[in-house]
C-alpha cells in the first residue's frame, strides 16, 4: 500500500501537528510541538479527551478539537494511533463505535500528511519517556534484570499488547496480537468458566475474558455456574458492584479477572524475554488498583515452574493511560516509523 504521509524528519523544530489516540471508549486528541531536547519527542500544547459514543465520527471529533484552537492555528499534519487495521480508505475495528475514513479526515480538515499506527504500539513507544513517579509498583523486582524488551499490555474495550525493543538511534516497537491467544485456565474454576464460554463461541481468546466485554463474559459465566440470574448489564456496573462488594458474582468475576491477568502477563513476559519490565495499561486497571494489588495477580505471575527465578527479576508497574498514546503516536511519526496505512488489529 502506498504511503499517504511521511514522518516530520525534515520539519523545523517546534512544528505544530495533531496527534490522536483513538480507542473504543475514548479519543484523546492533542496539539503537539516537536521538542529539541530529547527528553520527550513533543510538548503537548492543548489536549482533550472525547467520549467516542457521543460523536458521529473521528472526523467530527478532530474538527471540534481544531475549532477550539482558534483561527490563527493551522495544522496540516496528523498522527493517529488507533485500534484497528487499515483496509483501503478505512480504519476498521469491531471495538470502535464507527468506521474511520482516512480520506474524510484529510479532506475535511485539510490534512496533507496523515499517519496511522496501532494504539498500543504508540503507548509502548511512549513508556521510554516515563519516570517511576508516573507509575504504581505492582511487583518490585528482587534483583533487577537490567535492560531488555519491555512488555506493555492492558485491558480496555479490547486487550492490547506491544513490546518495546530498546535501540539506537530509536527504539523499535513490536505490535502483537497477544490478546487473541487461546484462553488458558489455571485452576478448576477457570476450567468451568472456559466450558461455559466455549458453549457460546467456537473460539475463546484471552480478550474474551480480559477486557471490558470480557469482564461481563466472566460475570455471566459465573452466574451460570452459581445458578444465579445476572442483574448487572455493563462492565462498569460489575466493577462498581465488586468494589462495593454488593454482588458476590461480581466480586468473584473481578477476582478471576485479576488472577487470569497475572497468569497471562507472566506468559507474555517469558515469551518476549521482557527483562526490561512490564507496564500495565488500559482503561480498567487504574479503576481497580487496590483490588489488583490485593489479588492473586502476583501469585499467578510467578507460578511458572522453573522460570520463577527469571520472573522475580522483572518489575511490573501500573500506569495511567493519559496522554501516552498521543505522545507515542507523535514520537513514532517524528521518527518516521508511522507511515499512513499501517496499523494492526487489536
Amino acid at each position: 500500500m502506498a504511503n499517504q504521509g511521511v514522518g516530520l524528519k525534515g520539519a523545523s523544530q517546534g512544528a505544530l501537528f495533531l496527534a490522536a489516540d483513538v480507542g473504543g471508549t475514548h479519543a484523546r486528541i492533542g496539539l503537539v510541538s516537536q521538542r529539541p531536547d530529547g527528553a520527550r519527542p513533543v510538548t503537548v500544547l492543548q489536549y482533550h479527551r472525547y467520549a467516542c459514543a457521543e460523536w458521529p465520527s473521528l472526523t467530527a471529533v478532530l474538527k471540534d478539537f481544531v475549532s477550539q484552537l482558534g483561527g490563527t492555528v493551522h495544522v496540516d499534519q496528523c498522527a493517529v494511533a488507533s485500534a484497528g487495521y487499515v483496509l483501503g480508505d478505512a480504519i476498521v475495528n469491531d471495538n470502535l463505535p464507527w468506521p474511520v475514513s482516512i480520506r474524510d479526515i484529510r479532506d475535511s480538515l485539510g490534512i496533507q500528511q496523515l499517519a496511522v499506527v496501532n494504539d498500543f504500539e504508540a503507548v509502548a513507544y511512549a513508556t521510554q519517556f516515563l519516570v517511576q513517579a508516573d507509575t504504581t509498583p505492582v511487583i518490585e523486582a528482587q534483583t533487577p534484570g537490567g535492560a531488555g524488551p519491555v512488555l506493555v499490555m492492558g485491558p480496555g474495550t479490547g486487550l492490547g499488547s506491544a513490546v518495546l525493543l530498546p535501540g539506537k538511534p530509536h527504539a523499535t516497537v513490536l505490535p502483537t496480537e497477544a490478546g487473541q491467544i487461546a484462553l488458558s485456565p489455571g485452576n478448576e474454576r477457570e476450567i468451568e468458566i472456559l466450558r461455559v464460554l466455549s458453549g457460546e463461541r467456537p473460539y475463546v481468546s484471552f480478550e474474551h475474558a480480559l477486557s471490558g466485554p470480557g469482564l461481563l463474559n466472566l460475570y455471566r459465566a459465573l452466574c451460570v455456574l452459581r445458578a444465579e440470574t445476572p442483574v448487572l448489564a455493563k462492565p462498569s456496573d460489575i466493577t462498581r458492584a465488586a468494589l462495593e462488594r454488593s454482588d458476590a458474582a461480581a466480586v468473584e468475576a473481578l477476582d478471576v479477572f485479576c488472577g487470569l491477568l497475572g497468569s497471562f502477563v507472566g506468559d507474555l513476559t517469558l515469551l518476549y524475554g521482557a527483562r526490561g519490565g512490564v507496564f500495565l495499561a488500559g482503561g480498567i486497571l487504574p479503576q481497580i488498583r487496590e483490588v489488583l494489588l490485593a489479588s492473586t495477580f502476583r501469585e499467578r505471575f510467578f507460578n511458572k515452574g522453573v522460570m520463577r527465578a527469571f520472573l522475580q527479576q522483572v518489575p511490573v508497574r501500573l500506569m495511567e493511560h493519559g496522554q501516552l498514546g498521543v505522545i507515542g503516536a507523535a514520537g513514532m511519526y517524528l521518527d518516521g516509523h508511522a507511515p499512513a496505512g499501517e496499523a494492526t488489529r487489536q
